[in-house]
């Protein structure tokens, strides 16, 4: 037996069956973390929560208890033998040129670039979208350590401004300022105040509308709901009119689109997963109000997605009647539903998404997880499918009506995300960007088998792995994610390729709560349903072990944002099923989630609230937080957590990591990794995400054995 036992005294050890490493950890390594006498009654039941203290993130308290368990966590993982063989090969797989799918107007194409090297992707402006242009934003300047990114841009109508928006950080948070697309000099205008709000520009490229939050002694609320308001280039965002705020109502948030006509802006009114609305404004010739706001669409009975428009006839996407979705048409003078037309029917496949370009209607549906395009005209009738490369994903579909091209990317498990332009006139696709790679996609294999839940669903489950490899369990990764209607798709990534070509297997579980199967499969999933999306991977993890893919020592999972809720939740439900497990800046406290941002408050659609009886019991039940039990073993665990992290605050990962520690009753580790200066996600270097993923490999592969081969 060989041991290496780094400074914080733990230590590796490679024995045991099949080489399967072991990290042994004495609960009194860990950091001191303080459990106070806090008690909340739910209805009737009262519910401890002894870290309630680390809710307090700026605390001397929490910075000192987070600043000791990076210690902890970062020797432990420094030593780990895979540790620096994964952050080499991750940092040549990800040295890659990628381009994003262009953005258009008037001739002008902007898209977002990267030479693999770069901290940062840069955004390239260019008359020819098979051409690399020019750079005409460069984020990298703005940070040294790459923590200024690019968030969300659009090009003014006639091509000659760009709105941009930068985030510091990784924050939610950014702020949107003007450029001009000829000469790359700023304006001086800047907006702040926003998040996750794009901007709608008017037909004479003069001004644009977006939402915000509104600005208090402190600074801006997002406790509160968004306003639209109108920006007119060249004045003060002080000076900004406000457009429209949703008074009759506490948690919908309005934001805007412009028509292509620019007659219209239509304001589509976001309050969950479930249901919204669309109301509209008419515009004169200078894209200024000209009449009062027209609620269209206010029963809040299925979603609705503003397409496009033709004149006074709206085209959208609707659950409504229709839980596979289905393409209406309103007349702006006939709006009753007994007036509407059908475009497109529902099908035997969920609709993923849909664009308008040239003179019809290209509708991207889900058949087992992969993405099928088929076309339409704008009166409904078929005209075919557009040939994919294989059996993959297409996504950032763009493309407007009258316009002769669109653009969209193609990717699958082993080929990076190729960009096509359309012809809408030909309907032929030809690549205009194709990703090289050292990765010969002949190499691997990945198949699709149905597993059975318990109540007898039938579960996608994918399988990604090198074909070289011997029969026999494996050291496997089991991801999911199951929430908020959001599909998991085929698509390539150079972290799963690391753990790919060292050896390990890959799988992927499309659950209910996603979207893969329509609005029934992501309802079957939420709520008082949500057990639905646990026992389901459940279920996957049980397959993978029967058919001997993997064993229980060699079966870690993985998942982010609610798929760290997910697999928080499985591992204290089946410990014994798992070797390692890590949650990634999860939703893991069910009883408080909704208490930190109104953007939190918005998921109660698929979670519920505490506040109501049924929902309570349901979230109390599974709670990840809530439902540790001291003298359990639980799975090796590496919570993942990001200190800037503005969307699911990390004080769920602080608290749960501090339970964890405490209630685990065996010398399998739980470490804790809070990455500094990022956020959600979105916008994280190079540098980090390299960082992130060897420590995330190297720690799984030292619990599940594997030894790259």
């Amino acid at each position: 037996m060989a041991a290496f036992v780094p400074r914080a005294g733990l230590a590796l050890l490679a024995a045991g069956l099949m080489g399967c490493g072991t990290l042994e950890q004495d609960a009194g390594d860990y950091p001191s973390a303080p459990r106070l006498a806090v008690q909340d009654s739910y209805h009737g039941t009262s519910v401890a929560d002894p870290y309630r203290w680390l809710e307090s993130l700026d605390a001397p308290e929490t910075q000192q208890w987070v600043a000791a368990q990076n210690q902890l966590t970062d020797e432990t993982l420094a030593g780990l033998p895979t540790r620096d063989g994964f952050a080499e090969r991750l940092a040549t797989l990800i040295n890659y040129e990628r381009s994003s799918v262009p953005a258009s107007r008037s001739g002008v194409y902007v898209f977002e670039y990267n030479t693999g090297s770069l901290e940062q992707d840069v955004l390239r402006v260019s008359d020819d979208p098979s051409k690399p242009g020019r750079i005409l934003l460069d984020p990298n300047t703005l940070a040294a350590d790459g923590s200024i990114s690019l968030g969300g841009y659009g090009l003014s109508r006639d091509g000659r401004w760009l709105a941009y928006s930068l985030s510091e950080g990784g924050s939610d948070w950014d702020y949107w300022q003007i450029r001009d697309t000829k000469t790359g000099e700023d304006r001086q205008d800047r907006i702040e105040g926003t998040k996750f709000s794009g901007v709608a520009w008017t037909a004479d490229s003069e001004a644009f509308y977006y939402s915000r939050y509104p600005l208090g002694d402190d600074g801006y609320d997002d406790t509160q709901q968004v306003r639209i308001y109108r920006h007119q280039l060249g004045t003060a965002q002080a000076d900004d009119e406000l457009i429209f705020a949703v008074e009759d109502h506490p948690t919908r948030n309005p934001y805007g689109t412009v028509t292509e006509d620019g007659r219209f802006l239509v304001i589509s009114l976001f309050d969950g997963y479930e249901t919204s609305g669309v109301y509209y404004l008419e515009l004169d010739e200078a894209g200024q109000p000209a009449g009062e706001v027209v609620r269209l669409l206010d029963a809040w009975d299925a979603r609705y997605e503003f397409l496009g428009n033709k004149g006074s006839r709206f085209f959208l996407q609707t659950t409504r009647s229709a839980p596979l979705g289905r393409i209406i048409g309103i007349d702006l003078d006939q709006p009753d539903p007994d007036a509407w037309l059908e475009i497109v029917p529902e099908s035997q496949e969920a609709i993923d998404a849909v664009t308008l370009a040239g003179d019809e209607i290209l509708v991207t549906y889900l058949k087992d997880a992969r993405a099928v395009v088929r076309r339409f005209s704008l009166a409904g009738d078929a005209r075919g499918e557009l040939a994919l490369p294989g059996l993959g994903s297409v996504a950032s579909f763009s493309g407007r009506l009258g316009q002769a091209e669109a653009f969209y990317q193609y990717t699958d498990f082993t080929t990076p995300g190729t960009v096509y332009r359309y012809d809408t006139a030909t309907a032929d696709s030809q690549a205009v960007r194709r990703p090289a790679t050292d990765i010969n996609p002949a190499d691997y294999f990945s198949r699709q088998v149905f597993v059975a839940s318990p109540d007898g669903t039938r579960i996608p489950l994918s399988i990604v792995a090198r074909r070289d490899l011997p029969p026999g369990p494996r050291p496997l990764v089991l991801y999911g994610y199951g929430g908020f209607g959001v599909s998991l798709l085929p698509g390539y990534s150079t972290a799963r390729m690391a753990w790919l070509e060292a050896g390990g297997v890959y799988a992927v579980a499309n659950l209910r709560g996603g979207g893969e199967y329509g609005d029934a499969w992501h309802q079957a999933g939420t709520r008082l349903n949500k057990q639905n999306v646990f026992d389901d991977f459940i279920a996957a993890a049980e397959w993978l072990i029967e058919e001997e893919l993997t064993t229980p020592s060699q079966l870690a999972i993985w998942g982010g944002s609610n798929g760290g809720l997910l697999v928080g939740a499985v591992a204290q439900q089946r410990p014994e099923l798992f070797a390692a497990a890590v949650p990634a800046v999860g939703v893991l406290d069910m009883l408080r989630y909704h208490l930190a941002s109104a953007n939190a408050r918005q998921w109660s659609s698929d979670y519920g609230l505490s506040d109501n009886a049924d929902e309570f019991a349901a979230l109390y039940a599974y709670s990840p937080y809530h439902r540790l039990q001291p003298g359990t073993c639980y799975p090796a665990t590496l919570v993942m957590a990001d200190a800037n992290d503005d969307r699911v605050v990390p004080w769920h990962s602080y608290k749960y990591a501090a339970a964890l520690q405490h209630a685990q009753a065996c010398e399998r580790p739980t470490l804790i990794r809070v990455e500094t200066n990022t956020g959600h996600g979105a916008g994280a270097s190079t540098s980090k995400i390299i960082n992130e993923y060897a420590d995330q490999w190297a720690f799984i592969a030292a619990m599940t054995g594997l030894e790259p081969a």
